[in-house]
């Protein structure tokens, strides 16, 4: 039987934390390095021999990331959190023509914890209030956490939540904490590769669902399995959910 090829891969921060576990991992995750950026690289050259670029560099580079893969119609993988408003929009515009998958988190587990807050959301209601926390290493830049972020859209998409704010921390006199209301809360220190727990606080109990992350090589991996699964979509907008067949193709 012949072995598969090598997928051929774009890193983009490659110098980054996950950048280096992605250029080390490839070939043990069925992929080749074939070109590596970083920010104020050149966007026009290394495209050629790449089937699907991995973008963990910063949120500014990604907008223009994603126009160049759409330009040589390369599947993309997106890692970065923070993006604005604009940047988010032009991203979203090259999804007409490529397969994007995009997402806070790339662990297995984190995914499968997203669904699971989904399914929690939707069985307790508005008689439980959710909150969630994180913990990062005190060199991350935002907050909250992508991870954080794409949690409290899954407490959203249930029915009970549609209509919930997102309270970022709580300071002063803040009243009653009110039923249609999601709490984010961030914590940094020391080396911590992320930590998320998703807290449903009822009246005679609490149900805690969290992830802890012990090493980046479940990022790198999850990312690359989201890699393998683009390059044989139709363009469009994916999440990690997605490349795991528990849902249906993310909206804008």
């Amino acid at each position: 039987m012949m072995a598969t090829e090598p997928l051929p891969v774009l890193i983009c921060g490659a110098h980054g934390r996950m950048g280096r576990a992605l250029i080390e991992m490839a070939e043990g995750q069925g992929a080749r390095v074939v070109a590596t950026k970083d920010l104020g690289d050149s966007l026009t050259e290394g495209f050629n021999e790449a089937r699907v670029a991995i973008d963990f560099s910063h949120h500014s580079a990604t907008a223009g990331l994603a126009q160049s893969c759409a330009d040589q119609g390369l599947g993309l993988v997106i890692g970065t959190t923070g993006h604005s408003d604009l940047d988010r929009q032009r991203i979203l515009a090259c999804a007409d023509f490529i397969p994007i998958v995009w997402a806070g988190n790339y662990s297995i587990g984190v995914t499968l914890l997203n669904h699971l807050t989904a399914i929690a959301a939707k069985v307790l209601g508005q008689d439980y209030q959710p909150e969630i926390t994180e913990i990062h290493h005190r060199h991350k830049k935002d907050a909250p956490s992508g991870t954080a972020l794409d949690l409290a859209r899954s407490i959203q998409a249930s029915e009970p939540f549609h209509s919930a704010h997102l309270a970022n921390g709580r300071s002063g006199e803040t009243g009653p904490r009110p039923s249609a209301e999601i709490g984010l809360h961030a914590l940094r220190g020391g080396e911590v590769i992320g930590d998320h727990t998703v807290y449903f606080l009822g009246p005679d109990d609490r149900i805690e669902l969290t992830h802890r992350a012990a090493n980046r090589t479940i990022f790198a991996s999850g990312a690359y399995r989201a890699a393998h699964w683009a390059t044989r979509q139709a363009p469009g907008l994916y999440s990690m959910q997605d490349v795991l067949g528990l849902s249906t193709p993310a909206s804008s």
